[in-house]
This record gives structure tokens, sequence and C-alpha cells, in this order.
């Protein structure tokens, strides 16, 4: 593939597809958590291989493929080995003290990536669990997908921080809230850029968290999974949420091919008991029944998708087509799962702006259908400034592929003219369990970094009790014992007061951040915002007034403060040459 340089009148120089190049009709998306943790993960080196080989032959054909835990270098380039013929660009994203992960994979050229840390990430002193140490965060790539200046999109590939006990328990919830804060900020401002937007990745949250709410809300995207299967589970049967529907647990196939449970599946190898693997690994031969019952799956990967704003096209140019769960075949010789999560695959199609009909391979449909099925795709097109999102949903293998409204209560509401304005917000309440979580969350590390602090004091006083001991003891067994328990005791306060002295300061300080945005968009929320886009228009024009007084006010007090510095002056030249004459009448020079 052909790749040029294109100026973007700003100065830079990007590439991009050569002229002739038109963009796809469609777009296929992939994500995938590979398990690929170094010297921990099973048969980590196999896996992956199969990866690689299962990437290349699915059908259809990954076009833009997202993946996590590929920690080491060496497992991403064993996949690019395999899928580099469907897929010859490609970019392995480092960060932190053993890298993030992460990697994006594409069939068109990456113009642009970058990696942004996450603020908020887990604590060093969680060592064993290592969120900290491998510096999550999201893997960013600029896609060409056309030769035009708008055929562009923007992938943001990334794996939260884990959930290491249950909600609202969990004390990394703020955490992972925090970081769904920040990718939703990413991807809004894509959005703004007029840029189709991709969120993929382990999002280690389900559908009714704070942090998918966050998403969807603030970004704001799509959940494709949500998008075409509107009644999917809320998290696992085990769920209170869940639990409150009173459905009936379901099997593995309804959840794989209805609630898009990625993890925790029966299904799934590595989620069986000890006993099982060891019988598995010995040769056994372990069949599970599809209808077997499946409490525990839960949806935890995603595909989040969101149409770009610009003034040249106001309405959506890409819908949701379908979406799946895949890899849920086992490695050939292992007979075991390839990964323990599985994978989220989904079609995006482009719809022009004058579109009236999606072309299927489905039965002729009688004159009413068709009528209603332009006229729902007729308005589609001409969905201009409208706050709901489209999309398309498949019921079912047979049924036809209609454009379904998936809305949201507030809809981001764009101005008639001007830069886009997102006014979609939660309801208050929302913002205020935020609140809490981090008031809570920030009065524990207080309360940490105040112990670890005393500790590392309470260290130094020890220490110079064990050298005062050693000094008058004679005995060589008490000197060695003195010595050693200080130097134990040191090294410990000391690294005790680096965390609570340097790592639980930033901490706080990220969470304040934090905080304070959250709390700007809880008041934003609070103001009567009509929902038309001319009441949209007259709020900015009246925000732009406050600003404008503001302004003129600080002008005011500037011209005040100046009138009164001239005074002063006026003042001290006044008794400058009052002191001179005196001094001259006294005889002093």
């Amino acid at each position: 593939m052909a790749v040029v340089s294109h100026n973007t009148g700003t100065g830079s120089r990007v590439k991009g597809i050569e002229g002739g190049a038109e963009a796809p009709s469609s777009i296929r998306l992939f994500t995938y958590n590979c398990w690929g943790l170094k010297y921990i993960a099973k048969h980590r080196i196999e896996r992956l291989q199969a990866i690689g080989r299962a990437i290349a032959t699915t059908v259809p054909t990954p076009e833009i493929v997202g993946l996590q835990e590929c920690w080491t270098q060496d497992d991403y380039l064993t996949i690019r080995k395999h899928t580099r013929h469907i897929l010859p660009h490609g970019k392995f994203y480092f960060s932190g003290i053993f890298g993030g992960g992460l990697a994006i994979l594409s069939k068109w050229p990456i113009v642009e990536s970058n990696m942004v840390r996450y603020p908020l990430n887990g604590r060093p002193t969680a060592f064993f669990r290592g969120d900290w140490y491998v510096g999550k965060g999201v893997a960013c790539a600029t896609i060409q997908t056309g030769s035009r200046r708008e055929d562009v999109v923007e992938v943001f590939c990334t794996h939260l921080h884990a959930p290491y006990e249950r909600e609202p328990n969990d004390s990394y919830m703020c955490h992972r809230t925090a970081q769904a804060w920040e990718i939703a900020r990413l991807m809004r401002q894509a959005i703004e850029r007029g840029h189709a937007v991709v969120g993929m990745g382990d999002f280690n949250m389900v559908p009714s968290s704070l942090a998918h709410e966050l998403i969807t809300t603030h970004a704001p995207v799509q959940d494709a999974w949500k998008a075409l299967h509107p009644e999917s589970s809320l998290g696992a049967a085990s769920h209170p949420l869940e639990k409150e529907r009173r459905k009936e647990i379901p099997n593995a196939r309804y959840n794989l091919q209805e609630n898009g449970a990625t993890c925790d599946s029966v299904l799934n190898t590595w989620r069986w008991s000890k006993q099982q693997q060891k019988q598995l690994f010995k040769g056994e031969e372990i069949l599970i029944d599809p209808t077997t019952p499946d409490p525990r799956a839960k949806r935890l990967d995603y595909i989040f998708f969101g149409n770009g704003f610009s003034e040249s096209l106001r309405s959506a140019q890409w819908a949701i087509d379908n979406a799946r769960v895949g890899m849920t075949h086992r490695h050939p010789d292992l007979n075991c799962s390839l990964s323990d999560h599985f994978s989220v695959e989904a079609t995006i199609v482009r719809l022009s702006r004058g579109l009236t009909s999606i072309h299927h391979d489905q039965p002729k449909r009688s004159s009413t259908h068709e009528q209603t099925t332009a006229g729902a795709l007729q308005t589609l097109s001409n969905a201009s400034l409208h706050p709901t999102l489209y999309t398309s949903y498949n019921p079912s293998p047979t049924s036809s592929l209609l454009p379904v409204p998936v809305t949201r209560t507030p809809s981001p509401q764009w101005p008639s003219t001007g830069s886009p304005i997102f006014l979609a917000f939660l309801s208050p309440s929302r913002y205020d369990e935020i609140l809490t979580l981090i008031s809570t969350y920030m009065a524990r590390e207080y309360r940490q970094r105040r112990l670890r602090l005393g500790h590392f004091l309470l260290s130094i006083a020890v220490s110079i009790i064990c050298f005062i001991g050693i000094w008058w003891t004679n005995r060589p067994g008490w000197s060695f014992l003195l010595v050693f328990v200080s130097t134990i005791n040191f090294g410990g306060g000391v690294i005790d007061g680096l965390i609570g002295g340097l790592f639980v300061g930033s901490e706080i300080r990220a969470l304040m951040e934090f905080q304070w945005e959250i709390c700007q968009a809880k008041g934003m929320a609070e103001k009567p915002i009509s929902g038309d886009s001319g009441a949209v228009g007259s709020n900015a024009e009246r925000e732009r007034e406050e600003i404008k007084g503001i302004r003129a006010k600080g002008l005011e007090e500037e011209n005040k403060s100046v009138e009164t510095e001239k005074e002063l002056w006026e003042k001290v030249r006044g008794s400058e040459e009052y002191l001179g004459k005196e001094n001259v009448r006294r005889g002093f020079r």
C-alpha cells in the first residue's frame, strides 16, 4: 500500500494513503486480552503463537486489532509474524517499568500514535498485583483509512485497573473510575476533532458500573454490544442489579450470544478448578455442554464507537452493523483456551449522507417493510444536530438490518454554528457518588501517609537506640544483632517514608484534580439546559456574555489599580519635592 505525505495546514506533515485509494465501506474491529504475563501465565509462548495464527485466520478478517496483556515485545513480534499479511501496520506501546502490555494492529497506516499514562493507577506497595509497575494507560493511534482528510479513525486501546474485590468494597474502584474519566476525555476530544472514534480493550468493569456510565455519557460513545443487545446482562448472574431483573441463570451459550460474556465463562479452561485443569493437562478430554448454567460469566471487554462531528458533515458517518464474542476455541495441541478472556469483534459500516438503503443478502420483504426501512435510513441520513446516536440492530440471523436509535439521558447537544459543545451529563446524584468515592479513598490515603511517615520517624528513633546499644555492649553477638535490626528497620522506614512522602502525595494531588473535574461536571449538570440546539446556542451565548462581563470587570479593576498607583506616585513625587525644598532652606545639600 503506497503512502504519501499530506500537509495538515498547521506546518506539520503526516503520512496518509495515496490519493487514488477510496475509504472503506466497513471496518472490522477486534479486541483481545492475550494473558501474556511473563513467567506467570502458563504455556504463554505456545498460546501467543496460536493467538497470532487464530487472528490471521479469523473470518471475517479483522482490520483494526487492539491487544492487551501482550507484555513482551517478543510476543508482539510473534503475533505480527502471523498477521503481517492482513495487518501490515502495527505499534507496540512502551510504558512503565515492565511495559503497558498494549498493541494496535491495522490494515491501514498509523499516521500518529502516543501512549497516555493514567494519573491514578494502583499503588507501589501492591507489588504482587503489578498494576502500578506496568504503567497502565491508553494506547492512542490515528489511522488514515482513505485519501481524504476526514478518512480518519482514532483508536484508543486500554486496560483498566483490575478489580481485586467486589464492588462497592473494591479499594481500587476510585482508580478505575478515574481511568474511565480519562479515556472518555480522550475519545470526546477526538470526536470534537471530527474523527470517528473506536475505544477497545479490557475495561475490567460490568455494564452497570459508574465507569461504564461515565464513558458512554461523557465521551460520548456507544457500547457496541449494548447497542445491538439492549437487554443483555448488567453483570454476572450474582450481581445485585442483575438479581433485581429476576431472570433465570443463563447458560454458557446464551452468555456468549446474548450477554457478550468474555470472562469467567465455564467454557474457558483457565476458569476451571485446579483439579479439572490437572486432568486436562494430563491429556484427558473434558467437554462442557453449552447449556451448562454459567452464573459467574460477565462482560469485561468492550468496543466503544462514536461518530466525529464536523461542520461539513453533521449526520452520522458510521453505524454499528454487528458484534460477536470470538476466540472461544481451544489450543489444538494443549487443548486449553487461548487466553483467560474471549475476544470481542464488531463491524461498523459507512452511511453516506444520501443513503436510503443498505444492501444485505436477506429475503425480499414486503413493500411496507421496505418503505419503513427506507424511511428509517432517511431519518438516519438526515439526523443533523439530532441528539440521538443511531446504530443497527440485528437480533437474529434472518432479520433485516434496521437502524435503531440508541438514546442516553441526557444526550449530547451541538450548537448550530462553531465548535461542538457536548452537554451530556450524569444525574447530580451520580456525581455525588463519585465525589463520595473520592473523599473516602482520599481519607484512606491521608491516613496511610500519616502511618508511613510515622513509621519512618519511628525507624530513625529505633536505629539511634540500636547504635547506642552497640556503643555500650561488649558482646559481639549482641552487636551484630543490633546492627541487623537497625539496618532492616531503617531500610523499611526509608521505603515507607518515600512512599508516604512522595507517592501518596502525588496520588492525593491526582485525586484533587479528579475531584475538581467531577465538581465542575456536577455544576454543569445542575444548570437548567434546554434540549434543543437553539437553547444550547443561547446558553453558549449567555456564557460568552458572562465571560465578557468578567473580563470587563477585570479591566475596570485593573484601571482602578492603575489610577491608584498614579495617585501614589504623585504623592511620592510631591513628598520628594517638599523634602528637597526643605533641605535647601536649611542649608543641606
